[in-house]
Parts: C-alpha cells; structure tokens; sequence
C-alpha cells in the first residue's frame, strides 16, 4: 500500500468514481466537468455547470504556518487556491467569465479566529477584483460559514461555481484524436499577471507533501492537524521546519512553508486567450489536478494511448517531497502535477500559434506528448529514466 493510501487518502478517488458511476454524466461524458442543458435561460444554444472543488488539506499547512509565524496573509492565499481549482476546471470547459462564486467555511471556531475568516473572505474578493482586470468576471454571491468543531480539527475551504455558457464554444474532449499533440503548461516559475515565484505545488497531494517533508514536532505540538488513528509511521516522517530556507530552481531562497503553500495558479487569463483566438484549434484541455500526470485517462473519448515523454523536468518542491519519502515514480505522477497542470490537446498545425500566445503571459510551454491509436485507453509516461504505463 503507498503512503498515500495509508495516509487515508486516494489520489485516483476510487470510491468517489464508484459512488457516482450510476449518475448522469450530462450532455457531454468526455468534458472535464459536467455540463447540463440550460436550465436557467431554457435556451437549447447554452449550458448550464455547477462544480464545487477547494483547497484540500492545504488549509492544514497554512495553519501551522500561522501558527508558527504569525503570518495572517496565508490564509488570503487560501482562498486562491478554492477559487483557482474550480476556476481551472472550468476553463478546462472552455468557460472563463461571467461566473458566480458561493464560498463554503467549515472551521472548528476554538482555533480559528474571526481574523482568519475575514483574511479568506477578503482574500477572495480581492483575487476576483485582480482577475477582472483580464477580463474574467467572477460574482462573489456568499456562502456558508459553519462552527463545527465537532467535525473539523481545524478549517475546510470550499466553493461552488456557477456558469451559464454558449454551446457552440465549450470544449468536450470529444476531438481529442490519434494525431494531436499535448501542450504542457508549466506550474512553476513566475508569469506575468503573478507577483510572486510560484513553486508549482497546487493544491493536489498536500497530506503527503506536509507530512513526509514537516518533522514530528509538528505532530506533538500540533496534534490537531493530525488524524488520530493514522500509523506513528506515515506522520510528519521529514527533516523541515516551515521556516527553513531552499533554494528554488530560479536560485532565489524561499522558505519550506511558503514553497509548499504557494498559491495554485490559475491559467484564466491565458485560456480566454486562447479561446478567443484560437478555439477551433482546441481539440481538448486536461487539468492535472488530483491524479496528477494520469488525470486525462479519465477523459479520453475513445481507445487510444497517451505518451508523455517530453514532461518538464520537476520543480525543487518535487525533488523535495521525493528525496524525504522515497516515493517512486509511479506513485510521483499519480499524485503530484510534476511541475505541468495544464494540457492542451491539438492538431501539429496549430502547435506553434499556441505556444506563441501562451509565452506571452510569462509562461513556459512545450510539447509533451502525443496521442496514439491503440485497442484500449492507456498511458505511457517515459520520465527518461523510467517508462510507466497506466
């Protein structure tokens, strides 16, 4: 069993996709998210999406971070990361403006402050406020705030997303083709509409990053950010304290804390970039969220094989999370982006005015891989020291 099983956590979310398998899969079963008929406008022309995602276990390490440092401002970041994973599920969509966002906050209130709520709400409006100046619109409609300390050691925070879209500009995967190339996206580096180096971490494998990185002090002063009936084996296993410094790929030092909370990017204002210029040329968008580099299985459209044999070489916070739990690469690409969380599906043709206007938001771009005929839907991953199939 990996540690992230035994740590109570699946990165492929077996039983989530058991539990769900006899539900509708809505008008189009191959698209990232599920898409409905309009509901609200009853216009055959448009669909309706409603998707809910979060931060994870993230908030976890932005209390101890707190904690330890004192350092209020986190907890804005927080509340990027819940906008940003349902944001960039949607852009995977082709959805990217006019969008409404309901905030969900579950926190156990004997050890979060009223301040802590108020740096996540702010946080929020003022990441919709940044994102309107590209053009993406985001409704801030509420939410739910919940005192539930007998259900949550600590705070969950979540959110639910809201759009109303044309028809004829969604992407469905349904042209992902034998022939297509797959654009990567780096997760890393600093683009242009960020302030900040971004470690490429997201928001997908933070239980085992937190605890096979922080050391077991964490876990004595801080049981509460522990579940009580994992093994004493797989809790806080590594060698840092939030504050210890590394160096970076981009050799600016940075602490282990603000390395492993970096904020999830989002890739909003490049996608409605791209969907403005260039949707024909779009045959299919992947978010390498949880499952990591073996996410786009799920949403192939038919039997045909994936290489991804040109990935980017992992950020340190990989290299990191790695050397301190010995996981192997099978189980690295299965949790973690490895430093690439969006892909593009397209035809060769279109390759190079694709990645032309992708560099110029900052960002690192590449061809990946490519797509295969083959009998059954399968994925190999060539790291150039080991080939992994899936």
């Amino acid at each position: 069993m990996s540690l992230y099983s035994r740590r109570g956590v699946s990165a492929q979310k077996e039983e989530v996709h058991q539990a769900t398998a006899g539900l509708d899969k809505g008008l189009y079963p191959f698209a990232f998210c599920k898409i409905y008929e309009d509901f609200l406008g009853k216009d055959p022309q448009w669909i309706n999406l409603m998707h809910a995602d979060g931060a994870g276990t993230k908030s976890i390490l932005a209390y101890l971070y707190w904690k330890e440092t004192g350092d209020i401002g986190v907890w804005k970041d927080i509340a990027r990361d819940a906008v940003a994973m349902n944001l960039d599920d949607l852009l995977c969509v082709g959805i990217y403006d006019n969008l409404l966002f309901s905030s969900t906050i579950d926190r156990n209130k004997s050890r979060i402050p009223g301040e802590v709520l108020r740096a996540v709400i702010e946080g929020t409006q003022e990441f919709f406020d940044e994102l309107s100046h590209y053009g993406i619109h985001i409704h801030f409609l509420g939410g739910e705030t919940a005192d539930v300390g007998d259900l949550v050691r600590t705070i969950a925070v979540n959110g639910t997303m809201t759009a109303r879209w044309p028809r004829s500009k969604i992407i469905t995967n349904e042209k992902i083709t034998p022939g297509d190339l797959v654009i990567g996206i780096s997760s890393s580096g600093r683009s242009n509409y960020e302030k900040v180096y971004n470690s490429g971490i997201g928001s997908n494998g933070l239980t085992s990053a937190r605890h096979d990185v922080l050391e077991a002090s964490y876990g004595h002063y801080y049981p509460e950010s522990v579940e009580p009936l994992l093994d004493k084996d797989v809790i806080y296993t590594g060698s840092y304290k939030m504050t210890d410094l590394v160096k970076t790929e981009t050799s600016e030092e940075i602490s282990i804390g603000k390395l492993l909370l970096s904020p999830t990017r989002t890739y909003a204002p490049v996608v409605k970039t791209l969907m403005e210029g260039h949707y024909e040329a779009i045959h299919g968008m992947i978010h390498s969220s949880g499952g990591g580099q073996t996410k786009c299985l799920k949403y192939l459209p038919g039997p045909m094989r994936i290489v991804k044999d040109n990935l980017f070489t992992p950020p340190v916070v990989f290299d990191l999370i790695r050397n301190a739990s010995g996981a192997d690469d099978r189980e690295m690409y299965q949790v973690f982006n490895m430093g690439q969380r969006l892909e593009i599906y397209t035809d060769p043709s279109a390759v190079d005015s694709l990645m032309n206007t992708i560099a110029q938001f900052g960002l690192e771009s590449k061809i990946i891989g490519r797509v295969e005929t083959s009998a059954k839907k399968e994925l190999l991953i060539d790291t150039g020291k080991n080939q992994i199939g899936y």
